[in-house]
């Protein structure tokens, strides 16, 4: 494993691990395919995009979810990711470098890197830093969609607050959903108080369960 002082990052091969949350950025067994099952069958795109369509974020990580919604995207749709420990253009490369088929798309995505909103795809992204406890309630949008992705419940305990849960039921529109790798019962609770239809479904990769729900 490599170190790199600078971020907090360690990293095998190409998968960031952040040493703040002793956690990886994407799964060891496959981060597209994880973003794929969990972020976008989750929320059960790209059969609900239109034009608008808007997509919201806990946790931007390395923009993997993002890359994986432009890769299926056809129509203009918004993305608005919370992000409190935004990491270099190299490192992205760095981490980009594991996904070959989502080459064109990554470029895009570091090409725009800091700047208020930028294109990638048919998507225009818009990454919010800072604390999401802070940054998610004063935010004026609402989500369509979210994917709810930050560091383990059990590391990174902020980022799944009953608190915040609320925040993101209060910022999705009528019949919007989210979906989460996590399946812990505080964090599904806490989305049931805040409006949701909650459900157990299978994980990904040997995973038992994560969870996903529509607000009616």
């Amino acid at each position: 494993m490599t170190h790199d002082d600078q971020s907090g990052l360690d990293w095998r091969g190409a998968i960031p691990v952040s040493r703040r949350f002793d956690d990886p950025y994407f799964s060891l067994a496959g981060g597209l395919d994880e973003t794929r099952h969990v972020f976008l069958a989750g929320n059960d795109l790209p059969a609900r995009l239109r034009p608008g369509f808007h997509v919201a974020e806990t946790g931007f990580g390395t923009g993997l979810n993002l890359l994986a919604l432009a890769q299926v995207a056809t129509v203009p749709v918004h993305f608005t990711s919370f992000e409190a420990f935004p990491m270099t253009v190299k490192e992205l490369a760095r981490a980009h470098a594991a996904f070959p088929e989502l080459a064109v798309l990554a470029a895009e995505l570091r090409a725009g890197w800091g700047a208020a909103t930028f294109r990638v795809g048919q998507v225009t992204a818009e990454i919010v830093t800072g604390d999401a406890r802070e940054t998610l309630p004063a935010w004026g949008g609402r989500a369509d969609a979210w994917f709810l992705d930050g560091f383990s419940p059990a590391k990174n305990p902020e980022l799944w607050s009953d608190a915040l849960m609320a925040e993101v039921g209060r910022h999705t529109a009528p019949g919007g959903s989210f979906a989460t790798y996590t399946a812990a019962g505080h964090v599904r609770r806490a989305l049931a108080t805040a409006g949701f239809a909650v459900e157990r479904t299978p994980g990904f990769a040997g995973k038992r369960h994560m969870s996903r729900g529509i607000k009616p």
